[in-house]
């Protein structure tokens, strides 16, 4: 059995779609701070069906139910220790049933979703990091420390590295503290994983944090890191993909993930989706060219559409 790490370096492998996404389309309702978590104890048939569904439209990784599924975030919902590590569990092995019962899409692999503090606070800040210290190695008032973040992320790291997770996906990273308590966690629990910036690009064209950083430096942290196996960004509107996948490659010197949103943005006040801002995500092949080898979507793409990034992932390779 190919390790993910191994598969990579054959070509690029087909990520899946916004899980969230296909769980509202069947008619969910994800509204709450648990967001999909939710139906990780209410309907968990669900989660697998919406694993399948990717998996039938070429998905080869499924990406766990646990982005907004934390201790802190359950023990809000009244959720006990017990139980959310329970259900933290059944995220990995939903993900591995609908994977054991795909169509041949060739080897599958089942990725642990890490979402960022903002997530567990449900309130838009994964989309600023102003939860973060912004001296990044300095506490400053208000903001998390590294310490305290390495503290938070730690338990639901080894959760689902137990659980038997292929690699974890600590994903829509906004800051590079918190990137930075990822990396030094996984480095002591020495697991594969990837490291996904949600980015944006600035009027100098230059690609920053959602905190403001420039990400190059952020992705350069992990050039040292064994267990790291790609850097790159998701949930990152479709046109500035491009420039993240060039300067990821070049900091990290490591394959790139690239799993963009529609160009829709989240308003976390009102909660619900903004009509398109950006172009439609069609520029798969030269993402590959520049170094992406984990291609995928994020919020708001579906089977359909992940399907049509299938397509675009195999042409390119003829």
């Amino acid at each position: 059995m190919l390790t993910l790490a191994k598969a990579m370096t054959a070509g690029p492998v087909v990520l899946d779609g916004g899980l969230s996404t296909e769980l509202e389309r069947a008619g969910h309702d994800i509204s709450s701070a648990l967001w999909s978590a939710r139906l990780l104890r209410d309907d968990p048939t669900a989660v697998r069906l919406a694993h399948a569904a990717f998996f039938a439209a070429g998905a080869q990784v499924a990406t766990t139910a646990s982005y907004q599924a934390t201790f802190e975030g359950f023990a809000a919902a009244g959720i006990d220790r017990s139980e959310a590590r329970a259900l933290m569990v059944r995220s990995v092995a939903l993900a591995r049933a609908a994977a054991a019962r795909a169509p041949r899409v060739g080897q599958t692999w089942v990725a642990g979703s890490v979402g960022p503090y903002g997530a567990m606070l449900a309130d838009g800040s994964e989309y600023t990091g102003a939860y973060t210290d912004p001296g990044w190695t300095r506490r400053a008032a208000g903001g998390l420390s590294i310490a305290e973040l390495r503290a938070f992320h730690r338990p639901r790291l080894t959760v689902l590295a137990e659980a038997g997770s292929d690699v974890l996906a600590c994903e829509t990273i906004p800051a590079a503290a918190e990137a930075e308590a990822l990396l030094a966690e996984i480095v002591v629990l020495g697991v594969p994983a990837w490291l996904s910036l949600t980015t944006v690009v600035d009027r100098e064209g230059v690609v920053r944090t959602r905190r403001g950083e420039p990400a190059a430096e952020v992705w350069a942290l992990a050039r040292g890191v064994d267990a790291v196996i790609a850097v790159g960004v998701n949930c990152t509107e479709p046109a500035g993909v491009h420039a993240a996948v060039v300067e990821a490659a070049a900091a990290s010197g490591k394959p790139v993930v690239a799993y963009p949103n529609s160009g829709e943005r989240w308003d976390a006040a009102a909660r619900r989706w903004s009509r398109p801002a950006g172009p439609a995500m069609d520029r798969i092949v030269p993402w590959v060219a520049a170094g992406a080898r984990l291609v995928g979507g994020c919020c708001r793409i579906g089977p359909d559409d992940l399907r049509r990034i299938a397509t675009a992932v195999r042409d390119g390779l003829r």
